[in-house]
């Protein structure tokens, strides 16, 4: 008989083997520090390496290195849109925030951050022709003044709204406020002075003011529970500012200067470090949350009329223009379908959100049209191509027979169109045509894209002062349904009149 217990002893010798190699590698392995920030567009904090893009470089990135070095761990990059990453945080997507995070009230109170760890000034950029009017936000009082959503810079300027009578207007990045700058829709813009020193270098035609309008810093957001960790982090920064190593990573991104000497000196001091000084902004972090929600109601209240008003003007528009595609297609001539087909096709296959930047920012060296009216143009020309199918399928419905008769009666294409076949399309097309205007006004929230500030962008504002989603998220949804559950009962209410009507 075959005797199997060499062979046992030699399968179980090479299960141990294999787990002996298995935990010798993985004791070998660092654990990893996942660091959350945003690479595009995110120079000098954290991009893209030019030299190979799937490897991300930058100053916080160097911060990142240092302290996961500090920690011995590895660091491993985590990329997050720049507006999300405090709540990927505290969902636990990465251990820490790095990409230029503002040090808030908000983010004190609802988060662990860190020591602060780079100083910034928030200073005003203006063109060159008006760097002697337009010193102070004083001088700007009634103009135009950009600056990035969800930042110190835009709570500032919504106090000088307030307080001066100037008009804020949001990006969603920092490109386009320098840009929209130099062609006059803006009169000032209002941002870091990293940012402003790295625009100013690859965009000549403005100047921006050393004067500081307000000072904050740079710091690192850690979920609420993970003090501890934050902790070791600071003493791993301090130990940083006190050896160089910090002074070496900034100065190698050319952003060291004496504010950073004095942000040090502090620091190590253990001086008390408020988030915001140089100008009085509100934070809604201080106030009981039922009382942050009834000061923002009004604002979401004008955005949900801003969104009203436009996704019925853009309706309206989309209707007419569908109507005539739908029938230039089916009656048209050769030339006039293909045409038609064209741009239905061109429509339908490219973005929506790409179409909103070429009407605004693409044509704005011949044309500028503004923001609500590009918004407005953008949606309706995108709805258009997919009401016309709608309206060109309806008329498509329509018995022949029934047209035949009606030629057969001696009525014109015109009056066939008019009183047989146009009738029965509408009844066909109400359904589908009040789904499309329910998704109109929800694609309307895109066009924040173009400093339109609608309803779910100003829910995201609030959301972030307020530092949570819950009570802006179930009032947005509150005022959606408000806005299109009316339409809906509507629709089916003419439905039935219809269908009444027709039997």
């Amino acid at each position: 008989m075959l005797n199997v217990r060499p062979f046992y002893f030699a399968f179980a010798l090479c299960l141990l083997l294999v787990s002996a190699g298995h935990a010798t590698l993985f004791s070998q392995t660092p654990p990893l520090l996942r660091w959350a920030g945003d690479a595009e567009g995110g120079a000098p904090f954290v991009e893209a390496d030019p030299a190979d893009p799937s490897r991300v470089i930058g100053f916080d990135v160097e911060v990142a290195g240092l302290i996961a070095a500090g920690l011995g761990r590895a660091p491993r990059f985590v990329e997050v849109a720049f507006a999300s990453i405090d709540q990927s945080i505290a969902r636990g997507d990465a251990d820490i925030g790095l990409s230029g995070i503002e040090d808030t009230p908000t983010r004190r109170t609802g988060y662990a951050v860190t020591l602060p760890y780079y100083q910034f000034r928030e200073v005003l950029s203006v063109r060159s022709a008006d760097s002697e009017r337009f010193r102070t936000l004083a001088a700007l009082r009634g103009r135009r003044v950009g600056t990035l959503t969800g930042t110190i810079a835009y709570d500032i300027l919504l106090a000088a709204e307030r307080d001066l009578g100037i008009v804020a207007v949001s990006y969603e990045d920092d490109v386009h406020p320098y840009s929209d700058l130099l062609i006059g829709r803006l009169d000032a813009v209002l941002l870091d002075n990293v940012l402003a020193e790295r625009r100013r270098r690859t965009t000549p035609g403005f100047v921006t003011h050393p004067e500081a309008v307000a000072v904050s810093h740079y710091v690192g957001v850690l979920a609420r529970g993970n003090e501890g960790l934050r902790d070791r982090i600071d003493q791993i920064l301090r130990e940083a500012m006190k050896d160089g190593r910090l002074e070496a990573i900034y100065r190698r991104w050319k952003i060291w200067n004496a504010d950073q000497s004095e942000l040090f000196s502090k620091v190590l001091s253990g001086a008390p470090i408020p988030p915001v000084t140089g100008y009085q902004i509100d934070s809604t972090a201080t106030l009981p949350k039922w009382e942050a929600t009834r000061r923002y109601l009004p604002s979401l209240l004008r955005a949900a009329t801003i969104t009203l008003v436009l996704s019925c003007g853009a309706m309206l528009v989309a209707v007419s223009l569908g109507v005539a595609i739908a029938t230039g297609r089916i009656y048209g001539s050769r030339v006039v379908q293909l045409m038609l087909t064209g741009y239905v096709e061109l429509i339908r296959g490219t973005p929506l959100l790409l179409q909103l930047f070429v009407l605004y920012y693409g044509i704005a060296a011949a044309v500028r049209l503004p923001a609500f009216l590009a918004a407005l143009l953008g949606l309706a020309l995108n709805y258009a191509a997919y009401e016309s199918e709608i309206y060109r399928g309806a008329l498509l419905a329509v018995p022949v027979g029934q047209l035949e008769a009606s030629r057969t009666l001696g009525f014109s294409e015109f009056q066939t169109l008019r009183l047989i076949r146009g009738p029965q399309a509408f009844r066909i097309a109400l359904a589908p045509m009040t789904n499309d205007f329910v998704a109109l006004l929800k694609d309307s929230s895109l066009v924040s894209v173009l400093t339109v500030v609608e309803l779910i962008k100003q829910t995201q504002i609030f959301a972030t002062n307020l530092g949570s989603w819950v009570i802006p998220g179930a009032i947005c949804a509150a005022l959606y349904l408000v806005m299109s559950l009316p339409l809906a009962a509507l629709a089916r209410a003419l439905e039935r009149r219809l269908r009444i009507a027709g039997n």
